[in-house]
This record gives structure tokens, sequence and C-alpha cells, in this order.
């Protein structure tokens, strides 16, 4: 047998340890692989079709960063996995020595292992990611709003690429982990299995602490979100009291409280809870640092992707502008009346159900903006919300133009309780009579509103020398106005921009401003779930890797026991008890994070993203549940096999 078959052995012979290893560095190539695919596309060099180059420009940059950072975790990653399994075989490597073999053969036995494994990887990754590619494309195509789609192409520069930086980096990883293993006394390589593992301690301080950075982390987030006190400073304070609470939670306060259900005679003594109880106590210290990495991992992955979908939602443009169409109008353009016959006549073309409002504003003396009760019914109306009236001549009602005047209405904070209007060369105020919460008005015009009856409006002298009561705000409100994207573009066509000078613009449609906001957030939605997707797998990969490095362990334990009586049965409910905390308490933690982020991200935007967050939530709830029921049923396949 010559140096290199014994490598390959070597790796057949673990095949299923090495299982988790090989799965996610060829996913990790195959993620790489879709960003190359998608950054060296010939149609994405430039400006994305209805949006910026900015986004274009960011939407490149983020798809490098993400390689980088796949590059890095995936580093990271196998650095970690490749040397836990090797400390795993240190007794292999102890009968090794025994034959003979010199510390410079056993590292270039790992070498080899090493390289052999990355390179299949590299060629696994790199054809399932070819062989998706149409798929892909057409799903980037989605997600950025490309109607015309992304054409295939052969994508070389890609697999050039993928190839050069992962050869690279199993390179690098091959030279760290062949240096891992030191020599050591053989008697000490032999029974590295046999020594006993210490009772595993844990602080009462640092379990209070932990519930105590986590609280106030979740506190520090709440108060960014809910105060808007935007200071980066409070925000990473908030992330990293959370990151230090749960790494507290898993590695003392997981371990405390197993050891009070210990101390509890009942509880300890009732069937098979002594050896489930005591075994968990044992896992959850050995493995805490990896449930802690599942859980930061998972909340980033599945906040990521939550907030990426949540802020693609159109409901967030529609708050924001209303309407589908804004026509702006200086007294004396000439083109008033044939530019909205246009517009209407389009829009009947379509045909689109639509309703028109409009309104003059004028500014009153303490700067706030003047509207008539009539034009503001109007505008009400075409957006479904109820017509209003004024009790008193002398009163007024008070309207939001932005979301933080919306949110102070709502909260009732800060808002004014009276207007001041020039009447007939003195300042006269109008107490307001009702606060409205929610914007009626186009874009364009921001501060308060105040409608007053039309003829109190009618008596307000023009400000800023006659100009500012001159420009009229024509709005359009069309149901289906997602489905505007043609008329739009045929409406920015025959109503071209004129320049400054020309008394007149149509402002950015809202369809076009949605698309613009969705194929940010499309950039933005493929980078977290592609991240997601590779973080998900590494977290899954870990809880394989332990499991099966600690397998022939758990054999020998289980045989042991069964010679006392333990039933197969009993068997498969305390490794089902096992494996079910491993599985879901770090995910239940994630989850919980997750909760936390994303309620503060609604309370930013002020827009209910619940159902989206769900959605998310349960996906990554019944894939963790599919691939749970999957590991459980090959590790008790293989565990009871040898218990027979």
């Amino acid at each position: 047998m010559t140096f290199r078959q014994l490598a390959l052995f070597n790796i057949l012979r673990n095949k299923r340890i090495y299982a988790a290893h090989f799965m996610s560095s060829a996913f990790s190539v195959m993620i790489f692989f879709i960003y190359a695919l998608l950054l060296f596309h010939p149609q994405l060099q430039g400006e994305l079709e209805a949006t910026s180059k900015t986004i274009a420009m960011l939407g490149s940059m983020g798809m490098k960063i993400s390689q980088y950072l796949i590059v890095v975790f995936s580093f990271l990653f196998q650095l970690y996995s490749v040397s836990a399994f090797l400390k795993t075989r240190k007794k292999e490597f102890g009968i090794l020595m025994i034959h003979g073999m010199s510390p410079r053969q056993q590292n270039r036995l790992i070498y080899i292992e090493n390289m052999v494994i990355g390179g299949a990887s590299i060629i696994a990754g790199s054809a399932v990611g070819l062989l998706f590619s149409k798929l892909i494309l057409l799903a980037g195509a989605a997600a950025l709003v490309i109607d015309r789609g992304l054409p295939f192409y052969f994508p070389l520069k890609a697999i050039g690429t993928t190839s050069g930086v992962f050869m690279a980096l199993f390179l690098l990883i091959s030279l760290f982990t062949s240096r891992i293993v030191r020599v050591e006394q053989l008697v000490e390589l032999l029974k590295s299995e046999e020594k006993p593992k210490p009772e595993p301690k844990a602080s009462a301080l640092l379990s209070l602490l932990a519930v105590v950075l986590i609280g106030a982390g979740y506190a520090m987030v709440f108060f960014f979100a809910v105060e808007r006190y935007f200071s980066f400073r409070l925000l990473f304070s908030g992330v990293a009291c959370t990151v230090a609470g749960t790494y507290f939670l898993f590695t003392q306060l997981s371990v405390h409280v197993i050891r009070v259900f210990r101390n509890n005679k009942l509880v300890l003594l009732h069937r098979t809870n002594l050896i489930t109880i005591s075994e968990m106590m044992y896992r959850m210290k050995d493995n805490a640092t990896m449930f802690f990495m599942i859980a930061v991992i998972s909340a980033v992955a599945i906040t990521g992707i939550g907030s990426c979908v949540s802020l693609a939602n159109p409901g967030l443009s529609e708050m924001m502008n209303p309407y589908a169409f804004t026509y702006v109008s200086q007294q004396g353009n000439a083109m008033e009346k044939q530019h909205l016959a246009e517009i209407e006549k389009r829009l009947n073309q379509a045909p689109f159900a639509y309703r028109m409002g409009s309104f003059t504003p004028k500014r009153t003396t303490d700067g706030m903006i003047a509207m008539k009760l009539s034009d503001y019914n109007r505008l009400a109306a075409a957006l479904g919300h109820p017509a209003e009236t004024l009790d008193d001549h002398e009163q007024a009602l008070l309207v939001p133009s932005t979301l933080p005047q919306k949110r102070a209405i709502v909260k009732n904070e800060n808002l004014p309780s009276a207007i001041t209007l020039l009447q007939e060369e003195r300042n006269v105020q109008l107490p307001i009579q009702k606060s409205i919460p929610y914007i009626v008005t186009p874009e364009g015009e921001a501060g308060w509103i105040a409608v007053v009856s039309d003829s109190m409006y009618d008596r307000i002298p023009d400000r800023d020398g006659g100009t500012a009561g001159k420009r009229t705000y024509y709005a359009f409100a069309v149901k289906n106005w997602e489905q505007t994207k043609e008329l739009a573009q045929a409406l920015a066509d025959s109503i071209p921009d004129g320049g400054k000078g020309a008394g007149y613009r149509l402002e950015t449609p809202l369809v076009l401003q949605w698309i613009a906001s969705r194929q940010t957030n499309g950039i933005l939605l493929m980078i977290s779930v592609l991240l997601g997707i590779v973080f998900f797998t590494f977290a899954a990969s870990f809880l394989y890797f332990r499991l099966y490095t600690d397998l022939e362990r758990d054999r020998k334990q289980y045989r042991m026991i069964a010679k006392v009586g333990l039933s197969r049965t009993e068997l498969k409910t305390i490794v089902s008890r096992q494996l079910t905390v491993m599985f879901f308490i770090p995910l239940l933690m994630a989850l919980i994070h997750s909760t936390v982020a994303l309620t503060a991200l609604q309370q930013l935007v002020d827009f209910s993203i619940a159902a989206e967050a769900l959605t998310i939530f349960a996906v990554f709830i019944v894939v963790q549940t599919a691939y749970f029921f999957i590991t459980r049923l090959r590790y008790l396949g293989h565990l009871v096999r040898k218990l027979a």
C-alpha cells in the first residue's frame, strides 16, 4: 500500500465523520460559485434596469464582500472541524507511530487527506452550481426585477475564480491542520479516549450574568428602535451584550440548570432521567461553544433574511408616498391641461381604476403648509379615507406629511396645538381641532399640513414673494399600482423633464421607486439568503460532526448500560431527548434573538412585518426538524446496530 492509498483509505474508513466536512465544504464552494456566476454575468456589469448606477455598484460590492465572508467563515469552520476531528484520532496516530510513522510522515498524511477532500469539494461544489446555474439566473432576475431575465452563459471566469480561491484556502488549511497534532508520549496518545472527563462546573454568578447581559442587550436594542436614539455605540453595545450573554448561557447557565434538575431526586430517579440528565450535563459543557456558535450564526442568518424579505414589501413604499403618479405644475404652465389629459388617457387605456386629487400649498406664518378642506377631502377620498369637517371656521386639522410626523401623532408627542395665519395684516391663531394619523399628501412638501376651511384658505396671502402658493400637486391614486411599470415608462417618455424653468415635472412614479427599492433589497436578499444558507449549513455540520465523533464513545457507554438492563426503547428515548436539546435549544435561542431584532426593525419602519418574520421562522423550523429526524434515524441506526 502506498502512502497516498493509506490517506485515501483513512478518508473512506472515516467517511461518516468526513461526510459533514465534505458536504459543508462543497456547499461553501457552490455558494461562492453562485456569487461569482452573478458577479461576472455580462448583463450585471453595468447599470441595472430601472435603477441607478449606485445600486449596481453597491450590488457588485455586496457580492464581493459576501465572497470574502464565505472564504473567511469557511476557513474558520473547516479549521475548527478538522482540528477537532484530528484530536479524536490521537489513538489512531499513536498506533501508526508504533508502526514507525515519523512526525513528518504524519503531517504529510494529514496534508494529503485534507487536499483530497478539498479537491473533491471544489469539483462537486462547482459542478452542482453549474448544473443549477440556469435556475440561479432565473431566481436572480426575479430578485433584481429584471423583466428580460438573465440569459445563460458558460461561466469560465466564475469556475476559475472559485477553483483558485478554494484551492488556496484548502492548501492553507492543510498547512495549518498538519501542525495541530503534535507528537506526544505514545501512552498519552493511546489512552486519550480512556481519560475520564472531570465533572462539569458552572458558576451561579456567571449564570446570573448571562440573564442580565441578554436582558440589557435586548433593552438597548429596543431603546435604539423605539426611542429612535440612533447611536452606533448603543446598537453595538446591545448586540455585544446579547452575544456575550448567549455565550454564558450555554457555558454556565445551561449546566447550572441541568445541575438543579440532577439535585432533584424525584426528577433524577424517574425512569431513565438518571442517564439522560447526567449525560446531558456533560454534552452541554463539552458542546457549549458549538451551541453558542450555532445560536449566533443562526440568529444572524434568520435576522438577515427576515429583514430583507420584510423591507421588500410594497406597503413600505406606499406608506411614504401613497400615490402612483404625481404631477407638479407651476402657475402659468401652458402644458398643464395637455399633460393631465395624457395621464388620464393612458390610465383609462390600460385600464386602471384610479382617483385623482389636487392641492395648492400655502405657507403659514409659523412655517406650516395650509391646504383647503375641500382639497383634503378629495385626496382622502382618493385613498379611501373618510371625509373630515371643521366644527368651527376658526379651527384647523393637523395632518402629517412624513413618517416621523405620523408617529408623533400616533404617540401624541410634541404636537402643535395651534397654527398661526396672517389675516388682514395681523397674525391669527387657529386651534387644532383634530390630528389625522395618516398621510394624504403626495411627496414634495415636507412639514406639518394644516387643513383650514376654504374661506379661511382663500384669505391667506402667498408668502415667499408670491411663489409658494402657485404650485399645484395633482395626485393619482391607482388601485393596482404595482402593475403600472410600463405605463410609468410611457408617461416618462410622453412628459419629459423640461428642466428647472419648464414650470412642471412628473415625479418619479411610485412603481419605479418600489422597483428601485426591490432591486436594492433584492441584492441584499440574495446576499443574506446565500450567506444564511452557508451559515445554517455550517451550524448543521457542527452538530453532525460532533455526533459522529462521539459515536464510538457512545457505543461503548450504552453497550455497558445495556448489560444491566437498558432496553432499546429506553435507549432510543434517551438519545432522542439528547438530540432534541442539541438541535433545538440553539435554534430556540436564535429565534428569540431574531424575534427581538425583527420587532425592533418593525418599530423603526412603523410597518407590520409579522407575516414575513413568521414565514422565515417556519422555514427554518421545518428545515431543522427534517434534519433532526434524518440525523436521529441514521444515528440510532449506527448506535443500535453495534449493541446487538
